[in-house]
């Protein structure tokens, strides 16, 4: 027999190759069938094309059953190894193993999931996957859709108004407001009046745009307003500037509680009610079923629940 040409192997499929190795194994059509969930019409179909392919009878009908010729026992080992190749590449694509996997994994996150959910991922993965580089890229809402779409990152941290059906997402909590400064323009922290509040300079952190703007409309509704009198693109920054200010700043919960101590700085509920936001991780539809990016999932949902009970 001579090498199969393109058209003789566009005409084989998985099928047939397991019933031409369950013949060799079996030698009966009957238990064939039954094993691969197939009527004896569909073997004997199967076995006219597996003739036509290869040129050759490859089974002989005999009293004891089929007999395989040289050309079928020929095929036995080849056909046989190829067919395991396949199962264990497919199993491969289902299977990840973090403490042997090595590469780069890429995030998208806002300013405030890079400082409060990052270093717990972080924490995880280099305890469990001390192979796996964590690169994070500070993007904003419609370039973090974009780098989605084009595989350059494998999640995404923050807010999606409106995702398209081809990302796939998850909330993984709520977060609300605090408001921080200076404890001698926070003299009644943890609260303070809607009338000091709107009477003071503020910083205002803008990293997504939308995010502050909650806070200027919400105040607009009751007819009130604030003076900014700075505008940064991350939160870090603006407690930094607080630090060295009079101003108050309006920030996420979980960022304020975690990082407003260290500068020096004290908190208080904000004097109105400010709308909360979902903080979700997007990834695209397909990687649904990729195994890296479920235990991945995995890593986050558990810092998630961590963050979900975090009150420092």
């Amino acid at each position: 027999m001579t090498d199969l040409s393109i058209s003789q192997l566009r005409r084989l499929d998985l099928t047939l190759l397991l019933i031409l190795l369950g013949l060799l194994r079996h030698r009966k059509a009957a238990t064939v069938a039954g094993e691969l969930g197939l009527t004896q019409s569909a073997i004997s179909q199967a076995l006219r094309r597996l003739r036509d392919i290869f040129e050759d009878e490859l089974f002989l009908r005999r009293p004891h059953g089929m007999e395989p010729t040289a050309t079928a026992l020929a095929l036995e080992l080849p056909v046989a190894r190829a067919v395991e190749a396949l199962r264990g590449a497919l199993g491969a694509a289902r299977y990840f193993d973090p403490a042997e996997a090595r590469g780069d994994l890429h995030i998208a996150a806002l300013d405030a999931e890079q400082a409060v959910l990052i270093p717990h991922l972080a924490a995880r993965l280099c305890r469990a996957a001390p192979g796996l580089r964590l690169s994070v890229l500070p993007l904003n809402r419609s370039a973090a859709v974009d780098a989605l779409a084009e595989g350059k990152v494998d999640l995404s941290f923050g807010f999606v108004w409106n995702a398209p059906d081809w990302i796939s997402g998850e909330r993984l909590y709520d977060e609300g407001f605090l408001v921080a400064g200076q404890p001698d323009m926070l003299p009644d922290a943890p609260v303070i009046e809607l009338d000091r509040y709107c009477a003071a300079n503020h910083v205002l952190v803008s990293p997504a745009g939308e995010l502050q703007g909650i806070v200027d409309r919400q105040l607009a509704q009751i007819g009130r307003s604030r003076r900014v009198v700075l505008g940064l693109p991350a939160f870090l920054p603006g407690l930094a500037a607080v630090a060295r200010s009079p101003v108050l700043v309006t920030l996420p919960a979980r960022v304020a509680r975690g990082f407003a101590p260290g500068f020096g700085l004290v908190t208080a509920e904000p004097p109105l009610e400010i709308r909360r936001f979902p903080v979700s991780v997007f990834w695209h539809r397909r990687n649904d079923s990729d195994a890296r990016t479920i235990w991945l999932l995995e890593q986050v949902r558990a810092c998630a629940a961590v963050l979900q009970g975090d009150k420092t």
